[in-house]
């Protein structure tokens, strides 16, 4: 029996697209009235995507006590890097095809508009912290790769073995089932833990955004990456203006899911964009996504990125919080959630959606 998982195979696992159809919702949220407006005016918030509930609370609680924006969403998303059962960013985090974990991420300031970066950084389990030290200890925006390594090195942290057994099980079970062709015979299935058992191809990722009493805007992205990824592959999270984009002066956006998708089309700038043009959160989100949409129609079906309806065949999601402190979230397709805190309560929230996929 032929079990081979293609590379591209991925990109259908997210979405059922053949049974989804188009959502009315959608379109009609474009013409929405945002969200976000039940807090007093002033107050903090804080945006997360929908793995970071533990963020969104760790952050507003910096916030509370006076504490800078930026240092609470990237001390929020360390709590999901340090965990070894969170598979989509840090230490734990699904390595790319030769099992070797590496990881991105961004972080950009509002107040002074500057950002810093990692990409293809191996053995360091908290790239956010390295990213925020490349904005704050160099004239660069972006290090990759042993660069990026070594410029940690230098600051203190300590190399570490990023790659859990959960995830080494998990690698070798997409390794094993790749082909039928090659001399790797996969394990019993009944002997592999239940959440390892399919041939997992996903792309994980945290956004945390917010904003404090004094209207300074922060946000950062962190991930994993693209789970079996080539090696050196660098998705949107580490990438200005696609993973993550912040202007203080109007608002800022972040993004999970399908990064090749994002980084075509700057799309997490262009959210901001529309904010500053008068669209609310939530509206700004969908219309970046409704842009990708229609991008994808174009590019070339060697990349499966669309179905036979022209609708995009992948995953991605955006959150956004303006300069009022309004918020909102949008998904591609139907069913994904946010983190939200608004300074009362901490909780998931479902996000917009431009197609709805069909139970």
């Amino acid at each position: 029996m032929n079990s081979r998982f293609s590379r591209r195979d991925f990109l259908k696992t997210g979405v059922t697209v053949g049974a989804a159809t188009f959502s009315g919702r959608g379109r009609d949220l474009l013409a929405g009235t945002g969200q976000g407006t039940t807090a007093p005016a002033g107050s903090p918030r804080v945006v997360s995507s929908g793995n970071g509930l533990r963020a969104a609370e760790k952050a507003m609680e910096i916030l509370n006590k006076g504490g800078d924006p930026l240092e609470a969403v990237v001390a929020g998303v360390n709590i999901v890097e340090d965990d070894p059962n969170d598979m989509s960013v840090g230490y734990g985090g699904l390595p790319n095809e030769d099992g070797v974990v590496e990881l991105d991420a961004s972080v950009m300031d509002g107040p002074t508009h500057t950002s810093g970066a990692v990409a293809s950084i191996r053995n360091i389990k908290n790239p956010s912290k390295v990213a925020k030290l490349v904005m704050e200890r160099t004239t660069h925006c972006l290090l990759v790769g042993k660069g990026a390594l070594k410029f940690a090195l230098a600051h203190g942290f300590k190399k570490e073995n990023l790659l859990t057994d959960k995830a080494r099980e998990a690698w070798l079970r997409w390794k094993e089932a790749l082909s039928d062709r090659d001399n790797w015979l996969p394990a019993q299935i009944k002997k592999l833990p239940e959440d390892l058992q399919p041939v997992m191809m996903t792309h994980g990722t945290i956004n945390c955004i917010a904003i404090d009493a004094h209207g300074r805007l922060a946000g950062v992205t962190t991930t994993s990456g693209l789970s079996w990824k080539i090696p050196g592959r660098i998705g949107d999270s580490p990438i200005i203006g696609a993973g993550l984009y912040v202007d203080n002066a109007v608002g800022a956006a972040g993004s999970t899911g399908l990064g090749e998708a994002n980084i075509r089309t700057c799309a997490s700038f262009q959210v901001v964009n529309f904010m500053g043009q008068g669209m609310s959160p939530e509206q700004a989100c969908l219309k970046a996504l409704e842009t990708i949409a229609g991008k994808a129609k174009l590019w070339p079906q060697a990349l499966k990125l669309v179905d036979a309806d022209g609708r995009p065949g992948f995953g991605l999601n955006f959150y956004a919080l303006n300069k009022k402190g309004e918020f909102g979230g949008a998904t591609m397709w139907s069913g994904a959630k946010y983190a939200v805190h608004d300074g009362r309560k901490n909780e998931l929230r479902e996000c917009a959606f431009l197609y709805k996929t069909k139970n």
